[in-house]
């Protein structure tokens, strides 16, 4: 695999056709946690995940690393699969981490691959095994960038100011 401009911009591209997959999947798993832990969590629209993703693919250095992956995941197969599901996880774990951005969005974005990844399988047996697993990861790394949770949107009380006295 060669890594370009040109290579990342196709990458970046082929993310943006995936909306119509990876959209109802952010929902869905925005709409379950909500449940699960109790809380409403606003849902996204189309518009909003491709901000997200112009965002991701604006930071240049995010933006390589995250084509290389999309890149893999895209074509990883392994015959009868389970050998695989190690790397096709660990590849798509970073990923979500990747789109997500810093710390704790970035642990709660791996967290979030892995229940997103359960809840959602491809749409064909004829599917590479590491399809799935990106569909799944780029809806963890959206739905936890992405503003709506109650806890995100008020400034968190454990902040303090160093130079208080």
């Amino acid at each position: 695999m060669e890594l370009t401009p040109e290579t990342v911009a196709r990458e970046a591209a082929w993310v943006h056709d995936r909306a119509d997959v990876v959209v109802p999947l952010v929902n869905d798993v925005r709409s379950d946690l909500g449940t699960a832990f109790d809380t409403a969590v606003d849902p996204i629209a189309t518009q909003h995940f491709h901000q997200a993703i112009d965002s991701v693919f604006r930071d240049g250095d995010r933006a390589v690393n995250v084509a290389a992956l999309v890149a893999i995941l895209r074509d990883l197969d392994v015959e009868a699969d389970y050998p695989g599901f190690v790397v096709d996880e660990l590849l798509a774990r970073e990923l979500a981490a990747m789109i997500a951005g810093q710390q704790p969005l970035r642990l709660l974005a791996e967290a979030t691959f892995h229940y997103a990844d359960i809840h959602h399988h491809g749409q064909s047996k004829d599917e590479p095994a590491g399809l799935d697993d990106l569909d799944a990861a780029l809806a963890a790394g959206v739905q936890t960038r992405l503003p709506g949770w109650e806890w995100r949107e008020s400034e968190s009380p454990f902040s303090v100011d160093p130079h208080r006295s």
